[in-house]
């Protein structure tokens, strides 16, 4: 389905659009001057506002950090490509050709930009309220579900140490692959012993998989 239909957008400024879909790789192919990043950034910070402002009333009785927290759940690379996915952003992508071959985390890092990109796009040509009432009716849902696309297992470590006065630290014991495209091992050792090992495309992710083992086996709530 074209992209305006499926969206409701009637506009006279569709290189607006084309700008939000295209990657830097097929701007140099076809040696356009422009790509997706300044939409991307624009788009992040509407998709910010609204998502804060909506929490803020769902949620009267929560402080800043907790908002924070929940915020950064409906904010996240994670949650961004399974926005982009359920709308069907990847379909009309434009990325060179020599780039059929980017990893599998290369290709998630760009739907999630799209989806912001897209968003900064409808938010220059339609205005905010156009935006908002798009985020409404195909982000909300997922906040009013409660649903988890990113659980913060480090910053639960972090507390669940400082609670019982704990050494809390990581170590990467092994990392495999090409330069672009390498996998991290990393070890989590609570008071120097090991509790759990986990794997990532970078040393974060790993951090975070190692911690997500901790955390289960420690039962400790997070989120």
């Amino acid at each position: 389905m074209d992209l305006y239909e499926k969206f409701g957008i009637k506009t006279d400024n569709k290189v607006l659009y084309d700008m939000a879909f295209t990657h830097g790789s097929y701007s140099t192919e076809h040696d356009l001057d422009y790509d997706y990043e300044r939409l991307e950034f624009l788009g992040d910070s509407v998709l910010s506002v609204i998502v804060s402002e909506y929490l803020y009333k769902k949620y009267p009785h929560y402080g800043e950090g907790k908002l924070t927290k929940l915020r950064s759940n409906y904010v996240c690379q994670f949650a961004l490509i399974h926005y982009s996915h359920e709308l069907g952003l990847d379909k009309y992508l434009n990325v060179a050709a020599q780039e059929s071959n980017l990893s599998k985390n290369e290709i998630l890092s760009i739907t999630a930009d799209i989806f912001e990109s897209f968003l900064g796009a409808m938010f220059l040509d339609q205005g905010w309220h156009f935006v908002k009432e798009f985020v409404s009716n195909y982000i909300f849902k997922f906040i009013d579900a409660n649903t988890i696309f990113f659980a913060d297992y480090k910053s639960a470590m972090k507390e669940y140490g400082d609670a019982k006065e704990l050494d809390v630290s990581y170590k990467i014991i092994n990392e495999y692959g090409v330069p672009h495209d390498k996998t991290f091992v990393t070890t989590i050792l609570i008071d120097g012993k090991e509790m759990g090992v986990g794997e990532g495309k970078n040393k974060k992710e790993a951090e975070q998989a190692a911690a997500k083992v901790a955390i289960e086996k420690l039962n400790i709530k997070v989120f």
